[in-house]
């Protein structure tokens, strides 16, 4: 059997990075993992290519070559992965798709032969043996949550690891809280299912081995949801690890607010060679709060709890939303003044939006308020739903904080902010200098000095940094060229709801 796997395209979005990347000679920031896991769980014998065409293109006979194209994508490559599927009907090539795109809507696609949806763990052994005995049927879904445990190490063969700019390894899946807009308790559950310590290790080895050196993204809807496990064997062991290996990892993840009330996790993880965490702050208004259920936010000094894990050598990056029914008309100038004072950095603001298989969506579905799918993309100016908020108001608003936090003179002030409060570890934070990173530097001190908006700002920053914090220098330059592609993705025009 022959199978090529293919991940579309997604355009330019937040997290995409597509105005900086060639600076570091990167084509993307991320691969696409649950391809590469599940190309690991395919038959041995099976013949196996993978073409991310974010990083490759898709020529046609890479696809008259394969028996069956496996496709795997997220909300967001929906157009992308519909021209993959028209394409390989076209070549009369089987197409098998899955991924959290067509986990929630694989009843709006035509033209896949087979669809292979929820967790590969569990759905992917019954196709495999249908296939083999000739009898595989049109869909396979399940709602058994697997157990990680027994998840394979990606077959990270199949990437070209340096075109990227992060690998990414993922050590739990699910979440314990329940906020009314996010689809991850449908399609990963509320109670977190982890790997082992050992698993993880040999993951990072698995990554270590072929040369791979720089940033790690653990990739889990809630690092923290198991604090216990995480306290007294997860990181204990990549502490070990990576002390060993001289720490030639940084990792970053996702985690929920709660993290700043646990000041030994916190140390442990920065010990262990993490460096950034985001967080979803969502609002500074206490009613949406409620309304969306984000209760562990509800309650506290949201700014004091940023600076909490920022003082322990982890930056934060933040989300943000309106457009929730309870805003006032005062949360544009408030999520302002909030992103200010608490130097979140990386700061994505959103429109409220209702994925499918999120409590919103049943909700405002109820109501008669649902227009479509969303998009998936954070900032395209556009909801899925009637807002309750004039339209006017609420996308002038939107793009007034866009506009404002993405100023060069409120960015820099922004990381001037996040500067003072961060204190840079202890641990981990040997330099090891290539021709290559001299390269970058200058690249990069050419686009933000000489090239960008906003140069004075940019030339003040760096003094600063350079007199005050000199140990901060790798960060101010991160979040400096950050600033480059997230003012590029603010500056794209409004659309509406709908």
């Amino acid at each position: 059997m022959k199978v090529l796997l293919v991940y579309p395209t997604y355009p330019d979005t937040f997290w995409s990075f597509k105005h900086i990347l060639g600076l570091a000679s990167k084509r993307a920031g991320f691969p696409p993992l649950g391809l590469v896991t599940v190309a690991a769980m395919l038959p041995g014998d099976w013949e196996k290519r993978l073409i991310d065409m974010n990083v490759a293109s898709l020529h046609d006979e890479d696809i008259r070559w394969a028996d069956y194209v496996f496709i795997s994508a997220m909300v967001i490559q929906r157009r992308s992965s519909e021209e993959v599927i028209r394409r390989c009907n076209e070549l009369k090539t089987k197409v098998v798709a899955g991924g959290p795109l067509f986990t929630v809507s694989y009843d709006e696609f035509e033209g896949v032969d087979h669809f292979v949806l929820n967790e590969a763990e569990v759905t992917l052994p019954s196709f495999l043996r249908d296939l083999e005995s000739g009898s595989a049927k049109h869909i396979y879904s399940s709602m058994e949550r697997p157990d990680i445990a027994a998840t394979p190490v990606p077959l990270w063969e199949l990437l070209g690891m340096k075109r990227y700019a992060s690998m990414s390894v993922q050590y739990s899946r699910g979440c314990p809280f329940n906020c009314e807009f996010c689809d991850i308790p449908f399609l990963n559950g509320h109670k977190p299912r982890t790997k082992g310590a050992d698993q993880l290790v040999e993951e990072l080895e698995s990554l270590y081995r072929p040369g791979w050196r720089g940033n790690v993204f653990i990739v889990d809807d809630n690092f923290i949801g198991n604090k216990r496990k995480l306290k007294e064997e997860v990181l204990p062991a990549l502490i070990g690890w990576s002390e060993a290996r001289g720490y030639p990892f940084t990792f970053n993840t996702e985690a929920s607010v709660n993290l700043a009330d646990d000041e030994e996790l916190m140390q442990l993880m920065v010990r262990a060679g993490f460096r950034t965490v985001f967080v979803g702050i969502e609002t500074p208004d206490e009613e949406s709060l409620a309304e969306c259920g984000k209760f562990q936010n509800k309650g506290r000094d949201l700014v004091a709890t940023v600076r909490a894990i920022q003082n322990q050598g982890l930056q934060v990056q933040g989300g943000f939303i309106v457009g929730f029914d309870s805003d006032p008309p005062s949360i544009f100038e408030r999520q302002i003044e909030f992103i200010q004072r608490s130097g979140i950095v990386t700061a994505m603001v959103g429109l409220l939006n209702a994925p499918r298989g999120s409590r919103l969506y049943e909700r405002l579905k109820d109501e008669g308020r649902l227009l479509k799918d969303p998009s998936g993309d954070n900032m395209d100016f556009s909801t899925n739903f009637m807002p309750k908020m004039d339209w006017g108001i609420l996308i002038d608003g939107y793009k007034r904080i866009l506009d404002t936090i993405y100023s060069p003179r409120n960015y820099y002030e922004r990381v001037r902010t996040f500067l003072r409060e961060y204190r840079p570890p202890q641990w981990g934070r040997q330099i090891v200098l290539r021709p290559l990173h001299l390269w970058v530097a200058l690249k990069a001190l050419w686009a933000l000095g000489f090239k960008a908006e906003g140069r004075k700002h940019f030339w003040r920053s760096l003094v600063s940094t350079l007199l005050k914090y000199p140990r901060s220098l790798p960060e101010f330059f991160t979040v400096a060229l950050y600033g480059l592609h997230f003012r590029k993705v603010a500056e794209r025009g409004s659309a509406g709801p709908g």
